[in-house]
């Protein structure tokens, strides 16, 4: 009999086929193999983080002679369509980073590992010692799949020397707050704005979503629920503030160079995430560095919920070795070389404890994000989200465009939801026939 995870798993698979052309040179890359005195792993990351992994790895390998890392460095652009064809060609590595948006499609497939047993008996991971909304990324329907490597999310990087100067002394905290320095910063006819909301970047109108207390999905996945009382209310906050003319209606491609013009005021806030701490330090002047701050996303009455983000590290369910790969996960989720990725790369760690090091505990422009990771909340764990999140911002930018009404718009963003999880609907309803169904 098919079970609930290869039924769910159907509908992805006929997305595989189509990148398998071309491809047995890499599946030939994802082997693991015997290493001439031990045991060769092969780990696959994700953009920048295999070049920092790489100067981790040499004292992973002195404390387990019998390990060797081969790691391979996947472009961000790429990364999806190569682990689909990994998958579908059951050349998985041992080990891998995955973004957690990325995770339900994988167990989706099950392609993944379970970690839990794992958890349970080491003496390394601490799921307490997690931020709890970020651990809750990694478990998918009820099962632990990955161990959250580092974290993301995106609070507002703002110009405090211009809040003091129009007469606030302390970031927004709530809507209406934030509603009000907006107003007092704006100035559209010289082209300064109180913040950047470029209008094809979905993080922004999603993350005021999720302070809502109704989710995005309902019925366990199955429909959208952009019609909801408190999505209606995120996307009148957010097509307002361009109504208002307190943010201008561009996309990223045209905003230019957001931090030459953040450093010349043209914009007060800016809606971002960590790397942009190292961006802004590297970009703006020295005389500018005490002039910009960070804060805590504001919310609808108070300190607002951020989007959990971040990548984890998973198990391939086909790695020949799965012991030598935990043994890895449990290196790399070490508090202290949590702290040792954090200054070689600036990827924030999952890990409470490991935000005691110096180089974090005492960096004024970090401790926002350190509250802000309290106050988070995942996506809906569907593998369709990223389509259905990127479908919602397309209808939105016509909303802030005055093409639709705020209804509209969200029956819109509804009825273009609902035909992403068609299939998924089709697999739920007929789970409950799958007992009596031919193996």
């Amino acid at each position: 009999m098919f079970s609930n995870t290869q039924r769910r798993a159907s509908h992805i698979l006929h997305r595989i086929h189509a990148v398998l052309l071309g491809s047995a040179l890499l599946l030939l890359a994802g082997c693991a193999s015997r290493h001439e005195d031990g045991t060769t792993l092969t780990f696959w990351t994700i953009g920048r983080e295999g070049e920092a992994v790489v100067q981790l790895l040499p004292e992973f390998e002195r404390l387990h002679p019998g390990i060797h890392v081969k790691v391979q460095q996947l472009p961000m652009t790429a990364a999806h369509q190569k682990l689909l064809t990994a998958f579908a060609g059951s050349s998985t590595p041992d080990l891998s980073q995955l973004g957690n948006t990325w995770l339900p499609e994988f167990a989706a497939l099950n392609a993944l590992e379970p970690l839990q047993p794992r958890v349970d008996h080491s003496a390394v991971v601490k799921p307490d010692d997690y931020f709890a909304n970020i651990w809750a990324t990694s478990v998918i329907e009820g099962k632990l799949v990955g161990v959250p490597w580092y974290v993301d999310t995106r609070l507002i990087f703002y110009r405090s020397d211009l809040l003091r100067a129009a007469g606030f002394d302390a970031p927004p905290r709530t809507w209406d707050e934030w509603r009000k320095v907006l107003a007092a910063l704006s100035k559209p006819q010289d082209g300064i704005y109180g913040i950047l909301l470029p209008t094809n970047e979905y993080e922004q109108l999603m993350s005021m979503a999720l302070q809502q207390p109704e989710p995005m999905l309902r019925e366990d996945g199955r429909y959208g629920n952009f019609r909801s009382a408190g999505f209606k209310r995120a996307l009148s906050f957010y097509v307002e503030t361009f109504r208002l003319h307190q943010a201008p209606p561009i996309t990223n491609v045209e905003a230019g160079n957001p931090w030459d013009e953040f450093g010349r005021g043209v914009y007060a806030f800016y809606f971002s995430g960590p790397w942009n701490i190292g961006e802004f330090r590297k970009r703006l002047p020295a005389n500018e560095q005490d002039a910009w701050a960070t804060a805590p996303l504001p919310g609808p009455d108070g300190a607002g919920v951020g989007a959990a983000g971040g990548s984890s590290l998973v198990i391939f369910r086909d790695s020949a070795h799965k012991a030598e790969a935990w043994t890895l996960i449990e290196y790399l989720s070490r508090p202290d070389v949590q702290q040792r990725f954090y200054e070689l790369l600036g990827d924030m760690p999952a890990r409470r404890s490991a935000w005691d090091g110096d180089g974090l505990r005492n960096d004024p422009k970090v401790r926002a994000f350190r509250e802000q990771l309290e106050h988070v909340k995942p996506t809906p764990p569907v593998p369709e989200w990223e389509q259905i999140v990127n479908e919602m911002q397309l209808v939105a930018a016509q909303a802030v465009a005055g093409r639709l009404s705020i209804d509209e718009t969200a029956a819109e963003m509804d009825r273009r939801a609902d035909r992403i999880l068609e299939k998924r609907r089709w697999i739920l309803d007929h789970e409950r026939h799958a007992a009596g169904d031919a193996p």
